[in-house]
C-alpha cells in the first residue's frame, strides 16, 4: 500500500529535482529522503524517477503519479484551512511573491478591500526581481514578468501596464528637456545594474536605447524611482510608480513601452479559500487600476 506520508517525500523531490534540496524543504537529512522515496516505488511497483546528472527526473509513472499527490496534498491543505478557521471567516495566511515594483506600488497600497472582508487573513508579500521568484513555489499567488515554467502551477495574464521616461522638475531646471531619444542618450541614465539582471522583460534600455549604458545602476524599481526624483538622470519608469509623482516629468512623450504581469497559482493550493479570495481581490485590484490594463 502507498502511504501518504510518502507522498510529501515524493512531491518535494518531483519539484526540486535534488535529494538535498527537498531535505532542506523537509526538514529532514536526505539519506531520509532518498529512503522514503524508495520506499514508496517499492509500494508502487515501479521506477518514480530517473538519476541523472541534470537531477532527479520524473519517469511516465512518476508524473502519472504527480497528479494524484498533488491532489492529496490540496485535500489536506483545504481541510487544515477549514478546521483552522472559524466558520464563514477565513485566517491563517495568505503569501504572495511579486516583482519589487508590483509589490510595492500596486499590491501593497491595494490590499484594504481584501483587509476590510477577511481581517483575520495574514498577508505576506514577498518581493524580487528575479526570473526564478516563483521556482521555489513558496507562495499561494505568484506574480512574474515572464510566463511561468514551473512545473505543477497554473497560470494565465493579469495584466499590461505601460512604462515612460522620466525626469525631475528640477533635473529639467538645469538641463535642455530632450526631445527624443537621441537627445536622451545624452544625458545620464538610471537603470538596472546588468550583471544582476535575469529577466529579458526588464531590459527597457536595450530595447530603447541599444548599447547605452546607464550611468546609475540598481537592482531594485524603488531605487530607480528615487533616484529620477533626486535629479541624477533620466529613467524608463512604469507609469503606476511615476504617472502620480509632481516631482516627476514624462518626457519624450511618443515613446511608450509596455509589459506583462503574469500570475501564477501552484496547483496544491488552487482550491483553498485564503487563495481564491486573494485571487479575486487581485483581479478587482487590476481592474480598477488607472494605469494597468486587465488582461
Amino acid at each position: 500500500m502507498i502511504q501518504a506520508d510518502d507522498l510529501r517525500f515524493f512531491l518535494e523531490v518531483a519539484r526540486t529535482r535534488r535529494l538535498v534540496a527537498a531535505a532542506r524543504g523537509l526538514g529532514v537529512e536526505h539519506t531520509t529522503v532518498g529512503r522514503r522515496v524508495t520506499q514508496l516505488e517499492r509500494a508502487a511497483g515501479t521506477r518514480l524517477f530517473d538519476r541523472t546528472p541534470q537531477g532527479w527526473e520524473l519517469t511516465e509513472a512518476g508524473r502519472g503519479l504527480l497528479v494524484h499527490a498533488e491532489a492529496v496534498e490540496s485535500a489536506l491543505l483545504a481541510a487544515a484551512e477549514e478546521l483552522g478557521s472559524a466558520r464563514g471567516r477565513l485566517s491563517g495566511t495568505l503569501r504572495i511573491a511579486a516583482p519589487d515594483g508590483f509589490g510595492a506600488f500596486v499590491l501593497s497600497p491595494g490590499l484594504g478591500g481584501l483587509r476590510s472582508d477577511h481581517p483575520e487573513l495574514t498577508v505576506e508579500i514577498v518581493t524580487e526581481t528575479r526570473l526564478n521568484l516563483l521556482a521555489t513555489r513558496e507562495f499561494d499567488i505568484g506574480i512574474s514578468l515572464e510566463e511561468p515554467t514551473t512545473r505543477g502551477v497554473r497560470s494565465r495574464r493579469l495584466a499590461t501596464y505601460g512604462l515612460s521616461f522620466y525626469a525631475s522638475r528640477e533635473y529639467l531646471s538645469r538641463q535642455e528637456r530632450p526631445l527624443d531619444l537621441v537627445e536622451v542618450s545624452r544625458h545620464p541614465l538610471i537603470g538596472y545594474v546588468d550583471a544582476l539582471l535575469d529577466i529579458p522583460a526588464l531590459r527597457f534600455l536595450d530595447s530603447a536605447l541599444p548599447g547605452v549604458r546607464p550611468a546609475i545602476q540598481t537592482n531594485n524599481v524603488t531605487g530607480q524611482w528615487m533616484a529620477a526624483v533626486a535629479g541624477l538622470g533620466i529613467a524608463i519608469l512604469p507609469d503606476f510608480v511615476a504617472a502620480g509623482d509632481d516631482r516627476l516629468v514624462r518626457i519624450v512623450e511618443g515613446t511608450k513601452i509596455e509589459r506583462t504581469y503574469w500570475v501564477a497559482v501552484p496547483t496544491e493550493h488552487q482550491r483553498l479559500a485564503r487563495t481564491l479570495a486573494g485571487e479575486s481581490a487581485l483581479l478587482e485590484l487590476v481592474r480598477n487600476h488607472e494605469h494597468l490594463r486587465a488582461a
